[in-house]
């Protein structure tokens, strides 16, 4: 079926004339006559069946359909000259775009990822923030690292870590104490994580708590936004240790109570099944499996 799609130099055109409000600057731009430009956009409107420009004899003004298709018309102009840019670079090269939840990516995978590209440097990896599950079939996404229970439907699922989320806070909120007990923190404003909106219940609970307000609190969705908040003194986080190794070293946050709570759920790598023998992917897996295990090893994650 033939698609209803203009004319791509008519619509470079009317993209540079809609930008500059005039057809004689357009024709500069391009290297090409006013006249050409004239033509293009005059049969643009004709395929439309809509006038894009009003013409008068002080220059042209874009429509108010002119304007909103100008809108669209740049962003799909911009988005091709991206993807082709990116092509242009690959030069036959492997690259993977992976999907993950960001501070899991800043905090851990970014930081071991020199490796992988020492090994392979044949295979780039592009990062794109998600923190909720998708569908691979809508997306350009080759794979994700995904926390949740690895229900992912038409996905290969492989396991790196969970998480032992400990409560933490600036230390001005212990007062010249070494740690608060739990009654000392359910007092204290509990930050919440949006994605995981039980944990707070969960710790209490693992020490045999049932705390009132345990589920009150601002919520934030990413572990970076809770550990800003902890650190201008706004409440106490549950934060995984690992995510949060820097503030804790240069004493930004401290931990308010030794006790952690393993998560039920964990961070995986999901790959849908149709890009399972993918040479990238494949050796992107064989990296950070062995990587996540030999971490877990050494810090007694289960």
């Amino acid at each position: 079926m033939r698609r209803k799609i203009p004319n791509t130099a008519a619509l470079v055109a009317f993209e540079s004339a809609a930008r500059h409000q005039s057809f004689t600057r357009a024709a500069e731009e391009l290297a090409l006559t006013q006249s050409a430009i004239c033509r293009q956009i005059a049969g643009l409107e004709a395929f439309l069946g809509i006038a894009l420009f009003r013409r008068s004899r002080r220059g042209v003004k874009l429509t108010e359909a002119g304007l909103a298709y100008s809108r669209k018309v740049a962003a799909q102009l911009d988005a091709v000259e991206r993807d082709t840019l990116a092509l242009m670079g690959q030069q036959g090269a492997m690259s993977i775009e992976l999907a993950v939840v960001p501070t899991f990516a800043t905090q851990w995978l970014l930081p071991r990822l020199k490796e992988f590209q020492r090994l392979h440097p044949e295979v780039t990896v592009n990062l794109n923030n998600r923190t909720r599950p998708f569908l691979f079939a809508d997306t350009e996404f080759d794979a994700a690292i995904y926390f949740g229970d690895a229900d992912w439907s038409g996905t290969e699922s492989h396991f790196l870590m969970r998480e032992n989320s400990q409560p933490v806070c600036s230390p001005v909120l212990l007062d010249g104490r070494s740690s608060l007990d739990a009654s000392a923190l359910a007092s204290l404003p509990l930050l919440q994580q949006s994605t995981r909106p039980y944990a707070w219940r969960q710790w209490f609970n693992s020490l045999g708590l049932n705390v009132a307000q345990d589920m009150s609190g601002p919520r934030y969705e990413l572990f970076s936004m809770l550990a800003q908040a902890a650190m201008h003194e706004m409440g106490v986080a549950l934060i995984p240790p690992f995510l949060i190794e820097r503030e804790l070293a240069e004493g930004r946050l401290v931990v308010a109570m030794e006790h952690s709570c393993v998560s039920e759920r964990a961070y995986y790598l999901m790959i849908p099944e149709r890009k399972v023998e993918s040479a990238a992917l494949r050796a992107f897996r064989d990296w950070l499996l062995p990587t996540a295990l030999q971490y877990r090893t050494a810090v007694g994650l289960a």
